[in-house]
């Protein structure tokens, strides 16, 4: 087994190795359930196992490999007869979740095939060799990354560049649900999350209200008054704590902002609020 990790702030880089690794497994070795911050790349050298997420389960064999997702509970398990062998990689960034759909992996469709060749298993391989080797070669390292995803993303057949998206509109939904999720706790407007996505403001807001019946500006304004609420049990953080944390400034105006949207202040929505 080889396994390593590196990096204290990887989640600010469009791509940022986790750590990487590969094992041999006993019969009926198992893993979970647990829960991963940071997205996670199974692939299997041989043997057979099954992945379960959620209510599904794959049984899984050589060739073939899983998609962990950060915040979703997984367990998996090695075969008692044939128990499997894999390497992973587990890693994060702004663009990772791009890269991934481009290979048409998601928490929906988690699971791939890959047996034309050796390719992704030499990928991970050769990053822990370059980290067992001593001499560290970040570059290196990264280079294999976006390789390893180019080989999944040519497997799913689809061009990096000028990709078709089945559902456009979906897509954009998602891209502005991942920059509000990363940037909610910062000063940001409307045209920050268009120039993100790469889209005139106009049209990302009229495609957006489109799909989901609301406004921009409403969905980023509920969202951050979702996160206040569910900061307001910690009963050590003041309402000017919670405002701060959620991109506000002025306490008065999110107190304005939070009765808009929940009916109460935020003294009054915390009063029947439990204990953390």
């Amino acid at each position: 087994m080889a396994d390593f990790q590196y990096g204290s702030n990887r989640e600010n880089y469009d791509l940022g190795l986790y750590h990487c690794g590969m094992e041999v497994c006993r019969p009926g070795h198992y893993y979970g359930p647990a829960v991963r911050d940071h997205y996670l790349i199974h692939y299997i050298m041989g043997g057979k196992g099954i992945f379960k997420y959620g209510e599904k389960i794959y049984r899984l064999e050589k060739g073939q490999g899983f998609l962990i997702c950060p915040g979703k509970v997984t367990y998996y398990q090695a075969d008692t007869a044939e128990p499997w062998s894999y390497c992973w990689v587990g890693f994060t960034g702004y663009k990772a979740s791009y890269y991934l759909e481009q290979a048409r992996l998601n928490q929906e469709e988690p699971v791939f095939r890959y047996d034309r060749d050796s390719a992704l298993a030499d990928c991970i391989l050769q990053m822990v060799e370059t980290y067992e080797s001593n001499i560290w070669n970040e570059t290196k390292i990264l280079s294999l990354l976006y390789l390893f995803l180019t080989y999944l993303i040519d497997e799913a057949g689809i061009q990096p560049i000028n990709r078709q998206i089945e559902n456009r509109q979906e897509f954009y939904v998602k891209k502005v649900i991942e920059y509000v999720e990363m940037n909610y706790s910062r000063k940001i407007k409307i045209s920050d999350i268009a120039a993100y996505i790469g889209l005139d403001r106009s049209y990302l807001g009229s495609v957006f209200r489109e799909y989901t019946q609301k406004s921009l500006q409403q969905f980023l304004l509920e969202y951050r008054m979702n996160k206040a609420c569910l900061l307001m049990r910690d009963r050590e953080l003041a309402i000017s704590d919670i405002s701060r944390s959620v991109g506000y400034d002025d306490p008065l105006l999110f107190s304005k902002m939070f009765k808009r949207v929940k009916g109460k202040s935020p003294k009054q929505f915390r009063a029947y609020q439990p204990h953390t």
